[in-house]
């Protein structure tokens, strides 16, 4: 079953969200694979709001690119 993005988290049946490990509270977007192994994104502030749906090959192009250190410039000294 394929989600659309917007969907709403609630909406996605049960799901298992994770956050990285470093989140602090609603600071962060967590994260949870879907049974059609899509990855919603939701952001912490909003559990039950809209999600993004990303295919494995999305997540795994931005995983690699923050492993690289191309978003590195989005964050500030940490």
């Amino acid at each position: 079953m394929s989600h659309p993005n917007g969907t709403r988290a609630a909406d996605l049946g049960p799901v298992t969200w994770r956050r990285p490990s470093g989140a602090q509270g609603g600071d962060s977007v967590e994260f949870a694979v879907l049974d059609d192994g899509q990855v919603a994104v939701r952001n912490a502030r909003d559990p039950d709001g809209p999600v993004l749906v990303y295919t494995p090959a999305e997540i795994s192009a931005f995983v690699d690119g923050a492993r690289k250190g191309e978003f590195d410039d989005m964050v500030g000294p940490g």
